[in-house]
């Protein structure tokens, strides 16, 4: 059976060598119809381009490296799954590796050595200081981009959600429905993380603008955001003299852990206790009752993240960015 060539492509989708090559190397600017009349002649040729002549030959390996903290974690998993969708669709592949809230392994994943010579570029969710960040700058050779909420410094290019608002959002939801004694689980006091402190403030923004003086003990840190430390955190709650009548989770594992807690200790959600997430993963929507959640568009982050450091790759010089991706108050069951 003779190869297929670049050029044979090319005659079967009308299209220039050129074109084809465009189409296989991810480059942005070809148009979605082009794009798909190749990749079909692509797939009914069966054309397999030569990927190590094409990396010889301009530098690129075409793979990006996504690093996040916990890969069981819905989160994560969800989000590293449209980041491999939108990427793939850009002709580049992911490989993933996890930090597991190591602060020395976020740091070697960044340093430049060989095994980074892989990659492309990286696409980078830490949890990390704002020092640390600093650090970066000078640790750092690949293109990368930051994903989650840290404050904006115009190192990096950052793609983020508002955070605060979003928690201002989940709180003044319960407000709106009534709730007075509203918990707070997921604080981190003893860490310089950005994602728990502007989630507090956001929570504590909405109960000032409502009048609702805060009780410190309703303020119930978080070492980690999983299930067991949201059951932990609200049975302690449910424990204590005046328990809560509405608890806002900053994750929502931790919303699906404290809704067992209530459940287990004889009350009813939503009337006795009304509970709310942030996040929007799928387990959320078949949780009993179904979670009332702050969705952030997971599909939004993954285009934007990915989109960002292609173009950070290919103009390795350009300015800085933040992009603020929207998100949404989805109200169900829980509240």
């Amino acid at each position: 059976m003779s190869t297929v060539t670049m050029k044979d492509v090319a005659k079967l989708a009308a299209v220039s060598p050129r074109t084809v090559s465009n189409v296989v190397n991810g480059y942005l600017h070809v148009s979605d119809t082009v794009r798909a009349r190749v990749l079909a002649a692509i797939d009914e040729l069966e054309y397999r381009p030569n990927l190590l002549a094409r990396n010889l030959r301009t530098g690129r390996t075409h793979m990006l490296a996504l690093i996040i903290p916990e890969i069981d974690v819905p989160y994560f998993s969800e989000l590293a799954r449209d980041v491999i969708d939108v990427a793939g669709d850009a002709g580049y592949r992911v490989m993933i590796d996890q930090t597991a809230h190591d602060h020395e392994r976020e740091r070697e994943l960044l340093v430049g050595n060989d095994r980074n010579m892989l990659f492309d570029g990286i696409l980078f969710s830490p949890l990390v200081t704002q020092s640390e960040i600093a650090e970066m700058d000078q640790a750092t050779t690949l293109p990368l981009v930051l994903l989650g909420e840290h404050t904006f410094t115009g190192r990096f290019d950052h793609i983020a959600i508002d955070n605060e608002r979003a928690a201002h959002d989940a709180t003044q939801h319960l407000i709106d429905r009534g709730r007075r004694r509203i918990a707070a689980i997921g604080d981190q006091p003893l860490e310089d993380y950005q994602t728990p402190r502007q989630r507090t403030a956001g929570y504590l923004a909405a109960l000032a603008k409502a009048g609702v003086t805060p009780d410190p003990a309703l303020i119930v840190p978080a070492a980690r955001y999983h299930r067991v430390d949201g059951y932990e955190a609200a049975a302690r709650l449910l424990a204590e003299a005046g328990r809560p009548d509405a608890i806002f989770c900053y994750s929502d594992l931790l919303a699906m852990g404290a809704m067992r807690a209530v459940l287990d200790a004889g009350l009813r959600i939503p009337e006795d206790v009304a509970v709310v997430g942030i996040d929007d993963i799928e387990e959320g929507r078949f949780s009993n009752p179904s979670l009332t959640t702050v969705s952030i568009d997971k599909r939004h982050i993954a285009a934007a993240s990915v989109h960002r450091l292609i173009e950070r790759i290919d103009s390795p010089d350009l300015p800085a960015v933040q992009i603020v991706v929207p998100h949404s108050l989805v109200v169900r069951g829980s509240s």
